[in-house]
């Protein structure tokens, strides 16, 4: 089907991950309507509906994983029985009853708390703008076992945190380490070996007009630990938000590092 220009230039400020599925819709409802062209009136009449009808398919909250995690080479973790724990957590909490209490006005998506997992540090998920992120994680560790000085660890390493001396492993940048495990595949020798494996969190990300990366809690989690870790913030969040803040917006670095504090005595 044909786009006019106008029509095509407002469909480019949709967001390119729903983009394809938009410009379906609207072709769709064009054709329904016995047009052969879609206009700049198809694309406001679509969004339109879609702003008339956001509120009631708005949930509370939204939880994101991986596309196609099970055929991902670089996945750590298998993180579906977390997702379903999350999930339930998630819906106990209430969350679409306390927005209607708390936000005035019609309920939008933004509006909903945001969870993502990801099952490796590539974190296609976008764990890093969402209320709470939760990021697969294995620790490469330095063994006895000699170093062939095979460079194999280093050259798979795309954040350069290995540290080699006269071409032997000498340690690991743990500030550089994001704890991928490619060294460890990697390693023939078994100078690296597979360390602490969890998860890493991340809290408070957000975009819209004051975006903002979330911040990471120092460690990692266990699968028990993540989810008393999202109890804690939704209890936060329900306490001190209203008019719709999201959770990066109510909590100070303070009250992070409490949080980190208490999961570690956990």
């Amino acid at each position: 089907m044909e786009w006019t220009k106008d029509a095509e230039a407002a469909v480019r400020n949709v967001p390119f991950f729903v983009r394809k599925k938009v410009r379906r819709r609207i072709e769709q409802q064009a054709k329904a309507a016995g047009k052969q062209t879609v206009t700049l009136a198809e694309v406001r009449a679509a969004q339109q509906r879609f702003l008339a009808g956001m509120e009631k398919e708005v949930k509370g909250f939204r939880v994101e994983t991986c596309f196609g995690a099970g055929g991902c080479p670089n996945r750590i973790l298998d993180s579906g029985p977390l997702v379903e724990q999350i999930e339930k957590v998630l819906a106990e909490a209430g969350l679409l009853a306390f927005l209607r209490t708390t936000v005035s006005g019609p309920l939008k998506f933004h509006h909903e708390f945001r969870v993502a997992l990801a099952d490796c540090p590539n974190a296609c998920s976008q764990p890093q703008i969402k209320d709470v992120g939760i990021i697969a994680a294995c620790r490469p560790v330095k063994t006895s076992e000699p170093c062939t000085g095979c460079g194999a660890c280093a050259d798979a390493c795309q954040e350069n945190a290995i540290v080699l001396e006269d071409g032997q492993l000498a340690g690991i940048r743990n500030d550089l380490c994001v704890a991928c495990g490619k060294c460890i595949e990697a390693c023939d020798s078994g100078t690296l070996r597979q360390g602490k494996t969890g998860y890493r969190i991340q809290v408070g990300g957000k975009l819209g007009r004051h975006p903002r990366l979330a911040t990471e809690l120092p460690g990692l989690y266990d699968h028990h630990q993540v989810v008393r870790a999202l109890e804690s913030l939704l209890k936060s969040y329900k306490k001190r938000s209203r008019g719709g803040r999201r959770l990066g917006e109510i909590l100070d670095r303070r009250q992070i590092e409490d949080l980190a504090a208490e999961l570690r005595k956990a």
